[in-house]
């Protein structure tokens, strides 16, 4: 993927993106709250080798990230390390961490 330039063409590209057989049997549903200017909230539904977009909140996600949309972007842009963005708090994570640790991976 080229250059991301806002939020929502992340999440509009996410379902094409998405690695089924890096997936697995994997299903989760995982929640981004991105906060300041161009953010908003998101979840990705993941089962079943795929994956669906939908902006708003989730009733009970698995895991709930939440970040700055500016450092999200950066990290999507590979500007900013996901590790070191949470290390330093930038990334917040609730819920399962063995999924956020798989997410990376889930998308080419």
């Amino acid at each position: 993927m080229a250059k991301a330039t806002n939020i929502q063409q992340i999440f509009d590209a996410m379902p094409g993106r998405f690695s089924a057989e890096k997936a697995g049997d994997l299903s989760a549903v995982i929640q981004f709250n991105l906060t300041g200017e161009g953010g908003g909230q998101y979840y990705a539904t993941i089962g079943n080798g795929q994956c669906q977009v939908t902006q708003g909140a989730a009733a009970n996600p698995t895991l709930t990230m939440s970040a700055a949309a500016a450092d999200y972007l950066a990290i999507i842009n590979r500007e900013l390390d996901a590790m070191q963005a949470f290390m330093l708090g930038k990334v917040k994570i609730k819920g399962d961490i063995s999924v956020a640790m798989k997410l990376q991976s889930l998308f080419q």
